[in-house]
């Protein structure tokens, strides 16, 4: 079963909510905190937020962007689709991240595709304002060149790693950036604080679904993760460190 099973096929429905980006729990920590009154008032006046459901698709490769997404809330997923209709997934977004900014800036049309993993909370900014903002405001200029730099840098470690990785390690470096970008759920401290499907996990690693499972497998086994359902545990992260060929 490919991942793009979960994908919505039906008649998309987006409800649009009410919102506040002062009242965003992310928004002295992202590329926005450094508005002004006056420049939160623009941002404001042109931005929608809209609902979308699990696996409903916020942009689809392939068209021209409207604006700027950010995430208020929910887990989102980018992916290219390749020529045989597998998903790879390129990056995954949380509350308080942008989607779309490089294609926007870029001035072209997407290069993946964006769909919610989760039922989430997405605003779009209108394209010009943010432009006037961007032109106007250099703390959040710098903050967009630094998004560019990591996701470039993130790029390059992703081909390096499918080139001299084994997927045994690359599943465990995944599982140590999952818990880094999520953490873990406050309740024991080592699940980490994101779901995903076999076939997500699979396509972020890089590998067939089969695979995964067989790796999984052996994790278990060695006492390295526990699984329940969806949920992974992280029960020795200095092995995983060790497995994924990472120095700590």
């Amino acid at each position: 079963m490919g991942t793009n099973n979960i994908i919505s096929r039906e008649p998309m429905v987006i409800k649009q909510i009410k919102c506040a980006c002062e009242q965003c729990d992310a928004f002295e920590h992202s590329v926005f905190r450094s508005l002004t009154a006056d420049e939160s008032r623009l941002f404001e006046d042109s931005k929608i937020c809209n609902l979308y459901k699990k696996g409903q698709v916020i942009f689809h490769e392939g068209n021209r962007p409207q604006g700027l997404y950010c995430v208020k809330d929910g887990n989102v997923k980018v992916f290219k689709t390749g020529v045989d209709g597998r998903e790879q997934i390129v990056r995954m977004a949380k509350k308080g991240d942008v989607l779309g900014y490089r294609t926007l800036i870029g001035e072209e049309a997407y290069t993946a595709t964006a769909a919610a993993i989760v039922d989430s909370q997405i605003c779009l900014i209108e394209k010009q304002v943010f432009f006037d903002i961007l032109r106007t405001n250099n703390e959040m200029l710098w903050s967009f060149l630094h998004l560019l730099a990591n996701e470039l840098r993130n790029a390059e470690n992703f081909i390096a790693d499918l080139a001299q990785k084994t997927v045994r390690e690359r599943l465990a470096e995944v599982l140590l950036l999952l818990k880094n970008k999520y953490g873990c759920q406050p309740s024991d401290n080592q699940t980490i604080n994101v779901v995903l499907t076999r076939d997500e996990l699979a396509s972020i690693v890089g590998t067939a679904t089969e695979t995964l499972i067989r790796h999984l497998s052996d994790f278990k086994d060695e006492q390295v993760i526990e699984v329940k359902g969806r949920k992974i545990k992280i029960l020795n992260t200095k092995k995983l460190f060790h497995i994924a060929n990472i120095n700590l």
